[in-house]
């Protein structure tokens, strides 16, 4: 005998999933003018039919699957007090659509008591004319069926034909995002195995819902990470919405990154694979491989720099510029919270694919919480005026350059330097060079200026474990704060005030005088390293 738990509490909420066919509302059945069925009781609703079935028998359930418009004669239906009752029950716990009930040659008209019971167990019950044939109601639903099958197939190709496109983008990762909240009417999110939100498309859902499934998620993640297995899917329904999980594998990931979905809709067969459709790309996207950028470009460059190829000729490589259109860049320079890194560390290389994804490049390095990419700028205005909150949302703090040419490569790493050091010293979480800015400095020749730095900053070293000049960098933009500098540079207070006066010391100055401090935030200004 074919049973399952979920169709013994009634119809099941999704009949497809039950008889693996494509459900239709009951209303195509009502709605034909030719076979003049009409409701005589039960709710008035979306009732879905996944196939119709003939039976005469006072208990058909054991046959049934679920999602049936049962017809009937009512040949074998008992008289006796109680017993339609008890038929009605046994229907609607096998799960049955509705129940077309055949006028002659049995019955002239309806039982009243059936339609009572129908009434009392809320199941749809139908009366089918004398001059309808069953056969006649099977193939209205069956040519229903087969329709919508068809718009399902066209459905899942259209689909299946933006996801491609969209994992082909710069920004594969927020683009199949987008895709996925389009054709899902859904809000699509990334998380990484702790529930904290990496990318998120779509209209935000009620704070309840997100608060909601970020918990489930986490909670998911914590299971995984104790040995526990968790379903590769998870749902849950809250005030009128839909919070669903899928893992997204991935063998750095260690299958912890989740996509999460918010929706209204429920979601039907087509939209389940839907969602797998784009299960599968995200876990081939955020993988090892495509965090690295392995493509043709990237390889050539990567060939180039082994050669020893100058900056410029890479970026070519990467980027080719035309006469119409010279290519442009970006250089960003980051620090990430220490907190949120550590916490993350398991899945570094999902966080690298989002992070590459929010800043919309595949060229970045990110090495011991700090950050340098180049973003290309020809074909798109992206990023020219943008603070990029994603990138700030996975914990970033950000110094970006002026757009620059291929041969300015370095300059611009050097303003990003800048402004990425007066972000941390200022609290900002994105800090742009601004070009416009005039002055004083403005007044000076840059090779007089540059030379003068040399000399002034010379005791110091240039790298090294102590990170005397940052941290120079850092207490002069902070106004000589303790507490700021400790902050900005992630080390404690304590340690600051040791590199400051190893370096009172080094440079055998006085840093209380403020024209000493000025003359060493101009030579820091200019200072190029050698």
């Amino acid at each position: 005998m074919i049973r399952t738990s979920a169709r013994r509490s009634g119809m099941p909420a999704d009949p497809t999933a039950v008889t693996g066919l494509t459900a239709v509302p009951l209303d195509v059945v009502l709605d034909d003018a030719g076979l003049g069925v009409r409701q005589v009781a039960g709710p008035v609703g979306d009732r879905q039919v996944a196939m119709v079935h003939t039976s005469e028998w006072e208990d058909p359930s054991q046959y049934l699957l679920g999602g049936e418009l049962l017809l009937t004669a009512g040949r074998h239906l008992g008289t006796a007090p109680g017993e339609l009752d008890a038929y009605v029950r046994r229907l609607v716990g096998a799960g049955v659509a509705g129940l077309g009930f055949g006028l002659a040659p049995v019955y002239d008209e309806v039982p009243p008591e059936l339609v009572s019971a129908c009434d009392r167990h809320g199941l749809p019950l139908l009366q089918v004319p004398p001059a309808t044939p069953f056969v006649a109601v099977s193939r209205v639903v069956h040519l229903a069926m087969a329709e919508a099958r068809s718009r399902e197939l066209r459905r899942m190709s259209r689909a299946q034909s933006d996801l491609a496109a969209a994992a082909a983008r710069p920004d594969a990762v927020e683009a199949v995002l987008r895709q996925l909240a389009s054709h899902l009417s859904a809000w699509t999110a990334l998380l990484d195995g702790d529930g904290q939100q990496l990318v998120a498309t779509g209209v935000p859902p009620a704070d309840s819902a997100r608060e909601r499934l970020l918990l489930l998620a986490h909670e998911r993640g914590r299971a995984r990470a104790a040995g526990g297995r968790v379903p590769e899917a998870a749902v849950e329904h809250l005030d009128g919405t839909q919070l669903i999980l899928h893992t997204v594998p991935g063998a750095e990931s260690g299958g912890a990154l989740q996509l999460a979905l918010v929706t209204a809709a429920r979601q039907s067969s087509v939209d389940r694979s839907v969602a797998g459709m784009g299960v599968v790309l995200l876990s081939l996207l955020t993988g090892p491989r495509h965090a690295l950028g392995a493509d043709a470009p990237t390889a050539a460059a990567l060939l180039g720099a082994l050669l020893g190829a100058e900056p410029a000729e890479l970026a070519e490589l990467l980027h080719p510029s035309t006469e119409a259109s010279p290519s442009r860049w970006l250089v960003v320079a980051g620090r990430r919270d220490l907190v949120r890194a550590d916490r993350s560390a398991p899945s570094a290389g999902v966080h690298l694919a989002a992070l590459g994804t929010a800043l919309g490049t595949a060229y970045l390095e990110v090495e011991q919480g700090a950050l340098h990419a180049v973003i290309p700028l020809h074909g798109s205005a992206r990023g020219v005026d943008e603070d990029f909150p994603d990138a700030v949302r996975l914990g970033w703090t950000l110094g970006v350059s002026a757009p620059a040419g291929t041969t300015e490569l370095r300059a611009a790493a050097a303003q990003a330097e800048r402004a990425l050091r007066r972000a941390l010293a200022s609290g900002h979480r994105a800090v742009r060079h601004d070009p416009g800015r005039t002055g004083v400095a403005s007044l000076v020749d840059a090779d007089e200026a540059r030379s003068q730095a040399r000399r002034l900053l010379k005791p110091l070293p240039a790298s090294g474990s102590d990170g005397l000049l940052g941290t120079l960098h850092a207490w002069l933009a902070a106004h000589g704060s303790w507490d700021r500098t400790a902050a900005a540079l992630g080390v404690h207070r304590n340690t600051v005030r040791q590199r400051i006066t190893r370096v009172a010391a080094l440079l055998d100055v006085d840093l209380d005088d403020a024209e000493t401090r000025m003359e060493l935030w101009f030579a820091l200004r200019w200072f190029d390293g050698r």
